[in-house]
């Protein structure tokens, strides 16, 4: 499903208009970044967490070049689902 798909689904679902549901939904999006790029982690009661994880400096090898080089210390952007939503899917894909 792809973004577009999100918003006209939105749309038929609550009678907005698309244009506002893309606003609503990029306006949406941006908070999120925002808050991760702050260092805050988002938490939505019932869909997930949008958290911000801390990677440890490490040693890696380039293979072709025989060489290591290290990684330093850095974040990334993370998403855990809710329990409720595990389990949702869990129920859905086991009766495919």
């Amino acid at each position: 499903m792809t973004k577009a798909d999100i918003i006209n689904e939105i749309s038929k679902k609550t009678g907005i208009e698309k244009v506002t549901v893309q606003k609503s939904v990029e306006a949406f999006m941006e908070s999120i970044k925002d808050s991760l790029v702050k260092g805050n982690n988002v938490y939505l009661r019932g869909f997930g967490s949008y958290v911000v994880k801390k990677r440890a400096k490490k040693t890696a090898r380039n293979i072709s070049k025989n060489t290591t080089i290290i990684i330093p210390e850095h974040f990334i952007p993370s998403f855990k689902p809710a329990k409720s939503f595990v389990n949702k899917v869990k129920i859905k894909a086991s009766k495919k």
